[in-house]
């Protein structure tokens, strides 16, 4: 509340007990004076802002004379209580005004509008800041086009507030050189005097390795300064000495983490050890290059995780595919169903009729349904869940809530009618059914899950309960069998995934903490068995994904990943052969895809796949039905409320005269049995066959022939050896009169004879005419020919 100019001193006061003033005074505003300034440029100019909404701009008199009470310039920049006025330091006449709204700038010149009005973003928080942090450039996501991220600090905790510009991709321009992480010299070389700037860091993006040789750099220059100690490699550095070598060995290895996935494990590595000798070799000034590996590092902990799955996308094949006219489709089939069930010749759709009715429709007769007369099979009570025989297209098993198993067989060539008597009833379980679900392996052997809280396996050749598991305390949500067949995953609403040995055991043999919602949850082995996902809620009911160690469940998820907030569970598809898993959810548009990898970061986010209408439910064909030519990766059926539309899933690739051999490994006949029930049941064990995709006309893109490297630019030596312009003038003479050829033949004309002066003038017909005749023009370099013309005018 005090400013100073050289010759006067304004502050705020207040009048004597007398009434009278001390000192010159200027009764400015009706409320508080809140701020003012003196202007850089004029001593005697003053500007005051207040609590009464007002910027005023007084002209200050001497001392020794009256002060008027009129301001020269008054202001209303109507945002509320005004709380600081300053005036520009080298522009004169602009002032900053701050209210409790934005920040303003005004020209006193012009005193219509505000220069700037509106502030370029705000964020309104759930809590009472504390304090704020910037992070540094070197942390920020440059990627999702990160240009500022703020730690917001509250009572309970830090906040992460990021600010991000809407781009699509990387752009250098909001990356401007910033200053390096590296030090322009030592300590001591400050003392001697020396004087130097920190050198600038290039844009975020460009120069991944230079900033890990840099970091390297940094570490060998601290290095040098410490006293040499005697070597023990086998004890850890000191938590000081990291610190006063750069940080962490995870900040050293990271530099900055920009994965554009939202991870909830970030990838970070272990920074480079060095022995003794090779840190004196560094501390001499010769830095060996980074090797391959740790370059690859680099990059990936500055770009993130990349994935050749990335770009994915998922397409409607052509109406002519489609199965139309689906009536009566039942839209509240239980949460542990996967909504219909398809194989490469027929799909199963339940119906919302009176039976448990399930329509069973050919895949090779797309097109339009009958609106009546629909072929299906007939249960007596409500259906729970199905699914087909992976290894017989004809068999499908019908979990009812009355407690039975019915096992139907479609005839030869598809069903004409209704069927009404199944081919097996199993019997065993005391309250409804959750689900059904075939063994990859082993034909004829089926295990379902069940309310009275038991897992039960049965052998359909035999028609009879094997094997009984035990340890559920609430409903089972979904199984999964091991790639291998060995190992039953299972998931239930008590917060566990256990994992079972049914042959040895029929408890669980492993157990661990799971998702803590109870909406629903699936399970899936992915990485060849190594891994189990488990997509379910949390706590707050945000739907996830969560990776479990098959080897250590009891220690918890190693890595989780939120998704989004919606009611319908997140139903998985995981292909073993690239890795990918396709998430969907019934009564959704969006699909979400996902690369999952066995080591950090053990998600990468893929494309999604939007629908036009919402689905209720996915089911995926085996993978002899993709389209190698086209890239595709995984085909799906897609059910909607009225229509079965094929989904094919594919990779963008420039080169697809080829067969992409790094997209397409050999595949896994899952479709052929191993072996059989009672083999599996009797300690056996078996793998799929695989085959290649490869079709016999196309070459493998590793084999391609190798496209010759083609210059960007022209050769130094043709710029060298560039022509003058008198050369170029000369040459283009010379071209020309080479193509008009030799100039000493004689013209045509020359040959002509001239006539008699008597002879320019005929009659003809009582018309007279005049007859002018053409002399040969001068012979030129630019002529070749001339021609006798004769111009005949009309003569009176």
């Amino acid at each position: 509340h005090i400013q100073a100019s050289s010759k006067l001193v304004a502050f705020n006061s207040e009048p004597g007990s007398d009434g009278q003033w001390t000192v010159t005074h200027i009764s400015c505003h009706s409320d508080l004076v809140t701020d003012m300034d003196f202007s850089p440029f004029d001593e005697s100019l003053l500007v005051t802002c207040s609590a009464d909404e007002t910027v005023k701009l007084w002209r200050l008199c001497d001392p020794e004379l009256e002060q008027s009470g009129t301001p020269e310039l008054t202001l209303r920049p109507g945002q509320g209580r005004l709380e600081l006025v300053h005036f520009h330091p080298t522009s004169s006449g602009l002032l900053a005004v701050g209210s409790a709204r934005s920040p303003l700038i005004w020209d006193v010149s012009s005193q219509d509008a505000p220069l700037a009005g509106n502030s370029m973003s705000h964020c309104l928080t759930d809590s009472s800041t504390r304090g704020v942090a910037m992070l540094p450039k070197m942390a920020l996501d440059v990627m999702s086009c990160e240009v500022v991220r703020l730690l917001q600090l509250t009572d309970s905790c830090i906040v992460p507030i990021s600010y991000q510009v809407p781009r699509k991709e990387f752009h250098d321009d909001l990356y401007p050189d910033t200053v390096g992480t590296t030090a322009a010299m030592t300590a001591e070389e400050w003392w001697q005097g020396g004087n130097q700037q920190v050198a600038s860091l290039l844009s975020l993006q460009l120069h991944p390795v230079w900033t890990q040789r840099e970091q390297l750099q940094h570490s060998a220059l601290f290095s040098s300064l410490r006293p040499k100690t005697k070597a023990t490699p086998e004890k850890p550095a000191s938590a000081k000495k990291g610190l006063i070598s750069g940080g962490s060995k995870e900040d050293q290895a990271r530099g900055c983490s920009t994965s554009s996935s939202p991870l909830s494990t970030p990838s970070s590595s272990a920074a480079p050890s060095r022995s003794p000798s090779s840190t004196s070799g560094l501390s001499s000034g010769f830095l060996p290059s980074p090797s391959p590996s740790q370059s690859v590092k680099a990059i990936q902990s500055l770009m993130g995780p990349t994935s050749k799955f990335r770009h994915i996308q998922g397409v409607v094949m052509h109406r002519d595919t489609h199965i139309t006219n689906i009536r009566g489709l039942n839209l509240t089939t239980p949460g542990e169903c996967d909504g219909f069930c398809a194989n490469h010749q027929r799909v199963a759709v339940p119906l919302a009729i009176a039976g448990g009715q399930i329509a069973i429709v050919e895949r090779s007769q797309p097109g339009r349904l009958p609106d009546t007369a629909v072929p299906t099979v007939q249960n007596s009570g409500n259906v729970a869940d199905f699914c087909w025989d992976p290894f017989d297209p004809r068999r499908l098993a019908v979990a009812g809530e009355d407690a039975k198993i019915r096992v139907w067989k479609v005839p030869e060539g598809g069903l004409k009618g209704t069927l009404t008597e199944p081919e097996l009833i199993l019997q065993g379980h005391t309250e409804k059914i959750y689900s059904v679900k075939f063994h990859p392996l082993a034909s004829g052997l089926l295990v379902s899950s069940s309310y009275d809280l038991s897992v039960r396996l049965w052998d359909l050749d035999r028609g009879e309960q094997v094997k009984l598991l035990t340890g559920h305390e609430d409903q089972v949500f979904g199984m999964a069998w091991s790639p291998d067949g060995k190992l039953l995953a299972t998931v239930c609403k008590d917060a566990k995934v256990r994992i079972y040995d049914p042959r040895k055991s029929t408890a669980p043999v492993q157990e661990g903490a799971g998702p803590e919602g109870h909406r629903g949850a699936r399970v899936v082995w992915v990485c060849d068995g190594k891994y189990l996902l488990v997509s379910g809620f949390d706590s707050l009911s945000e739907r996830g994904i969560y990776l479990y160690s098959a080897d250590s469940l009891s220690s918890g998820a190693i890595a989780s990943i939120p998704i989004s907030i919606s009611p319908s569970t997140l139903i998985p598809f995981y292909d073993p052969d690239t890795g990918v898993v396709i998430l969907s959810g019934k009564g959704e548009n969006r699909v979400y895809i996902y690369e999952i990898v066995p080591e950090e970061p053990y998600f990468i986010e893929c494309s999604s796949f939007t629908s036009s209408e919402p689905h209720k439910g996915f089911a995926f064909l085996r993978k002899t039905e993709c389209n190698v030519r086209d890239v595709e990766v995984a085909v799906g059926l897609m059910l909607t409320k009225t229509t079965i539309e094929p989904v094919a899933f594919k990779v963008p690739r420039v080169k697809k005269e080829f067969f992409q051999d790094d997209v397409y490994t050999d595949t896994a006949m899952w479709w052929e049995p191993a072996l059989t029930a009672s083999a599996w049941l009797s300690g056996s064990n078996g793998q799929h066959k695989k085959m290649s995709l490869k079709p016999k006309d196309m070459t493998p893109v590793s084999e391609a022939p190798k496209e010759a490297p083609v210059r960007k630019y022209l050769p130094s030596s043709v710029y060298l050896e560039e022509k003058t312009d008198e050369q170029k003038k000369e040459e283009l003479l010379s071209a020309m009169v080479a193509k008009l050829g030799n100039m000493d033949d004689p013209l045509p004309q020359e040959s002509f004879e001239g006539v008699d002066e008597d002879e320019w003038v005929s009659e003809y017909d009582g018309d007279s005419w005049c007859v002018l005749p053409h002399r040969p023009p001068q012979r030129t370099v630019m002529s070749t020919c001339s021609a006798f013309m004769c111009l005949f005018k009309k003569c009176n």
